[in-house]
């Protein structure tokens, strides 16, 4: 007896809601979605760059994934010109405005007993949630510029007026470069791991101002756990 290949009905379910947050979900809701767009939220990446930062995702599934975004007018596809001439994937204008979402998220779950800090941990979620965490008021008066080296990936951040934008720029122009795995610089800044030890077991490394890094580090205060009902 002959199997029968199984195909899955093309058309996604919806909520058939008015609500704009259910329509929100409509949009983006589908498994991996939202960390799609995470990953594209600091540039433009090829689909082995999406894959390696989002390691338990299947290539089938993530085809799906960038071809609804695609579809919905959130991100799209575009080929870089020459000597690079490789396709890449970006977020429209409108895909961009999606981070606010991300904020309250993470702000939100950050509170969660549940949360682990120990899991994967990717270039672009480090540095998001830097612009998240950041406590203006701990960040009154300073102006620096900071380098981040993470791997493959690397990142020119200008901290100022309370704010931490990404901006481009010659690494040479830094006044702190911070080199690392984004999971022991997230334990650096977020898990009070001392740098020391951290620099001496080779998993970060920082060069430029250390009386910058130091108060860097005071910069991104965590909210409290939330308490479980009584």
């Amino acid at each position: 007896m002959k199997s029968q290949k199984i195909t899955k009905n093309p058309e996604r379910r919806r909520y058939d809601d008015a609500c704009a947050a259910a329509h929100a979900l409509d949009l983006v809701g589908d498994r991996w979605a939202l960390l799609v767009i995470r990953e594209l939220m600091l540039g433009p990446k090829r689909f082995g760059d999406l894959r390696a930062s989002l390691p338990g995702i299947s290539a089938n599934v993530l085809t799906q994934r960038l071809e609804g975004l695609e579809g919905t007018g959130v991100l799209v596809r575009r080929r870089l010109p020459p000597p690079g001439a490789v396709q890449v994937y970006e977020l429209t204008p409108w895909g961009y405005e999606s981070e606010p979402i991300f904020q309250a998220l993470g702000r939100w779950a950050a509170r969660s007993p549940a949360h682990d800090p120990s899991l994967p941990f990717s270039a672009a979620s480090l540095i998001l949630s830097l612009r998240t965490m950041l406590d203006p008021r701990r960040a009154a008066g300073l102006d620096a510029t900071i380098g981040f080296k993470l791997g493959p990936e690397s990142f020119l951040g200008h901290l100022a007026d309370g704010g931490f934008v990404i901006a481009g720029g010659p690494f040479e122009l830094a006044d702190l470069v911070i080199s690392g795995e984004p999971r022991a610089i997230a334990g650096w800044l977020y898990g009070g791991q001392p740098v020391a030890a951290l620099e001496a077991a080779g998993a970060l490394a920082l060069s430029g101002d250390r009386v910058l890094a130091e108060r860097f580090a005071t910069l991104f205060p965590l909210p409290p756990k939330a308490g479980k009902a009584a």
